[in-house]
């Protein structure tokens, strides 16, 4: 039997293509339109270079931090996804790897197990929601995530419902009928340790979200979510201030590339925002976050938490984000290859990775404690940084 421990998370990407069915795999990947966000968010962390020190090297180093409101082990947060039919323990797996290493998990209203289980799974739940629905279904919703223990809110307001990819969508069934069950079987057959796993979980994924069922009904499917979202009317500044204000307690908005909306955010009442183009799944052709965010963090950083979502692979990653201002940084597709690729294991071998690689940045930088990690860590190629919302200068 081979190995199951992975020594980065591109392994673990390599590992989960070989083992889930395309149509899955097809969704993790995602992405929208020509892939260009997608693949920028990638390619510019490759773009910025570390600074190191030859001596006075630090024997002891600080990874620790506190981020909405919550000490936690390493500046890293898992960011909300949704059904996750990678592996049958889905976001509970996710969320047990993520309570072993002292930090957070984001949950997707979208998320294919319920807030309850989660959270007995991490007492640290940062429930995320989408604009959809009326008033009083986000209160209902809402509602139940504090009821669960719900540490934080977070708003993903940036999505502008792109569709269509140049390389193709994967087929995706509404509910896992007899007759969506024969069109699969041949993608799951030829992946048999992934059917073998959901057999002999006694279930399959029902591709339902528990979380979004009303006044005690039935869990809606994910495209009937889905539709329910899109037909939404978008909130305005004035709908964001009103939804702060159902929530006492830490508030994330997510999905900000603007200054202009950054302050915006600020006079809102957040508590923090996400720097992210939604993983590049959103209005392709948007920069990748890490270009937008020392920009975004000069303007509002000293007012409220920056974090940025996007690209994160590697624990330098994450030395190169906080250098930027960034105080943490969510992941989304890297732990989602890890629990395909070995469950909560699998999931636990990604955030050490990102642990070892975040350790050995600050020991190569010279730096005690993440604390310290600024520009002069990093070479910042001209041209490196998008600055959105503001004015930009003629050209003669």
């Amino acid at each position: 039997m081979p190995n199951p421990w992975f020594e980065t998370v591109a392994e673990a990407q390599r590992r989960a293509k070989k083992r889930l069915p395309s149509p899955v795999y097809g969704a993790l990947i995602a992405g929208s339109e020509r892939g260009l966000s997608y693949k920028d968010n990638l390619a510019a962390f490759g773009e910025l270079a570390f600074a190191p020190k030859v001596a006075g090297h630090q024997a002891e180093r600080r990874l620790s931090t506190t981020v909405l409101g919550l000490d936690i082990g390493m500046p890293v947060i898992i960011s909300p996804t949704g059904v996750q039919a990678v592996h049958p323990d889905g976001e509970v797996a996710v969320a047990r790897a993520a309570a072993n290493r002292g930090i957070p998990i984001g949950l997707s209203s979208f998320a294919s197990k319920s807030v309850e289980e989660v959270a007995a799974a991490n007492e640290n739940v940062l429930y995320q929601v989408y604009w959809q629905g009326t008033r009083d279904t986000m209160l209902e919703r809402i509602d139940r995530a504090r009821a669960a223990g719900a540490k934080a809110l977070i708003a993903t307001l940036d999505w502008s419902f792109s569709h269509g990819r140049d390389w193709g969508s994967p087929e995706i069934p509404e509910k896992l009928t007899l007759r969506a069950a024969a069109r699969f079987a041949p993608h799951a057959l030829v992946r048999p340790q992934w059917l073998a796993e959901f057999l002999r979980s006694g279930r399959v994924p029902d591709l339902t979200a528990p979380n979004l069922a009303v006044g005690g009904g039935k869990p809606p499917t994910f495209f009937g979510a889905y539709g329910e979202w899109m037909t939404t009317p978008p909130p305005s500044w004035e709908d964001v201030a009103w939804l702060r204000e159902q929530w006492d307690g830490p508030f994330l908005l997510k999905g900000v590339s603007r200054i202009d909306d950054a302050l915006r955010a600020v006079d809102a009442g957040v508590s923090a925002i996400s720097v992210s183009n939604h993983g590049g799944n959103n209005l392709d052709s948007t920069p990748a976050p890490i270009r937008m965010l020392p920009g975004i963090a000069e303007t509002v950083g000293d007012q409220i938490e920056v974090l940025l979502d996007g690209g994160v692979r590697r624990g330098g990653d994450v030395a190169k984000a906080l250098a930027l201002g960034a105080d943490a940084v969510m992941i989304g597709r890297a732990y989602l290859w890890g629990l395909a690729a070995n469950g909560q294991a699998g999931v636990e071998n990604v955030l050490d990775i990102l642990r070892g690689g975040l350790d050995s940045a600050v020991l190569g930088l010279g730096r005690a404690s993440i604390d310290e990690l600024s520009r002069e860590d990093l070479w910042i190629p001209p041209g490196f940084e998008r600055r959105l919302g503001v004015p930009q200068a003629p050209v003669d």
